[in-house]
């Protein structure tokens, strides 16, 4: 087994322990503030592999979808704002 793969399977399963209670916040992006949920869930949704990604190089790979889903997270939440990408990385693999 591989020195990464056996990383990102223990970060896989650490991201909701990390992730704490912005988990739900990142679940909830834009809700406050758009009629659309749907779609912003989605953007986060398929962001999930480039958070994955991202969290196991330890910041070194960032995806495009991963950039479009904090850019909207950052959009619709405050706290979102003040958090680091790591962390929302991380919010979004605990989805």
């Amino acid at each position: 087994m591989s020195k990464t793969f056996l990383s990102l399977s223990l970060l896989l399963m650490a991201a909701p322990v990390c992730a704490g209670s912005f988990a739900s916040s990142a679940s909830s992006a834009g809700s406050a503030t758009s009629g659309s949920t749907s779609g912003d869930d989605k953007v986060v949704l398929q962001a999930r592999a480039d958070a994955a990604a991202f969290v196991a190089s330890d910041g070194g790979i960032r995806g495009a979808r991963l950039q479009a889903a904090l850019r909207l997270l950052r959009e619709r939440r405050a706290d979102a704002r003040a958090a680091s990408d790591m962390r929302l990385a991380q919010a979004i693999l605990a989805r």
